[in-house]
């Protein structure tokens, strides 16, 4: 007994030893109470993707991501400090710190899951290619010499790039960009949220936006780091509050003129 005695006591000195070198492991922030505590929450929106983002006349943002983030904020009783983000910068915008969570109409695929965590859906899209009825075009595999405009770093993007490598794809800074170099014909095609297509087509009626081929449904999630699990389990029940409240189908009607459908959950 003496002996055991002994020996766990050897082992509790060299924990001290340890600590006393290296310092305590490091306990990882709970980023809801830092948010209740501090009063403001960080929000990345986007303003390059209409209707989910963009700016008015008075350069005021807008859009359903934007109303939406202000229902998050007010949700919380905290104050919100909104910052832009695109395409490309969102995740990165998480894993550095700079926000505390996106809302940006964010698809999420397995490699994105391995660097963040998304909340249940809270909007239904899909992403698809688009272009003029004279196009050819029915699969990525048939895009041919077409020159399709992508915002780098987007779902869209990336799934282009994988299904037709050989692709010529015009990768921009962000939507906006892409749908600019569409409209201007520098690209043939377009590949975006079908929901930004239907937006880009009403405020651009000459230019013709067939829908040439699905790449995938992609249901708009809210992103927040990795070991943030309050944070997402308070999201998700803000979801779901709201879905039965009636106040995302408001928002579906209100910018994306349909009404919310069922979603599936995580």
């Amino acid at each position: 007994m003496r002996r055991l005695f002994a020996g766990r006591s050897f082992l509790a000195g060299l924990a001290a030893m340890a600590i006393a070198a290296f310092g305590a492991p490091e306990a990882r922030a709970d980023k809801l109470q830092d948010i209740l505590s501090k009063g403001v929450v960080r929000i990345g929106v986007p303003l390059d993707a209409p209707p989910f983002g963009s700016q008015d006349a008075n350069r005021k943002a807008v859009g359903f991501d934007i109303e939406f983030a202000e229902m998050v904020a007010k949700g919380l009783g905290v104050k919100l400090e909104m910052q832009q983000i695109t395409g490309a910068n969102r995740i990165p915008f998480l894993l550095t710190d700079k926000v505390d969570i996106v809302i940006s109409v964010m698809g999420l695929t397995p490699e994105r899951a391995k660097q963040i965590q998304f909340t249940a859906p809270y909007a239904n899209t899909f992403l698809a290619v688009y272009g003029p009825k004279s196009a050819n075009v029915t699969s990525a595999e048939t895009i041919g010499s077409n020159r399709v405009a992508a915002a780098k770093g987007t779902t869209q993007e990336l799934a282009i790039t994988a299904s037709a490598p050989k692709a010529t794809i015009m990768r921009t800074e962000d939507d906006a960009t892409a749908a600019a170099a569409y409209i201007t014909g520098q690209a043939d095609l377009l590949a975006t949220n079908s929901i930004v297509a239907q937006a880009l087509a009403k405020q651009n009626p000459s230019k013709e936006f067939e829908r040439k081929f699905v790449i995938r449904r992609s249901p708009a999630h809210m992103g927040v780091q990795m070991d943030q699990h309050n944070l997402v389990r308070w999201l998700d029940g803000f979801i779901f509050f709201n879905t039965m409240n009636g106040e995302l189908d408001r928002l579906h009607k209100k910018y994306l003129d349909m009404p919310m459908d069922p979603l599936p959950s995580l």
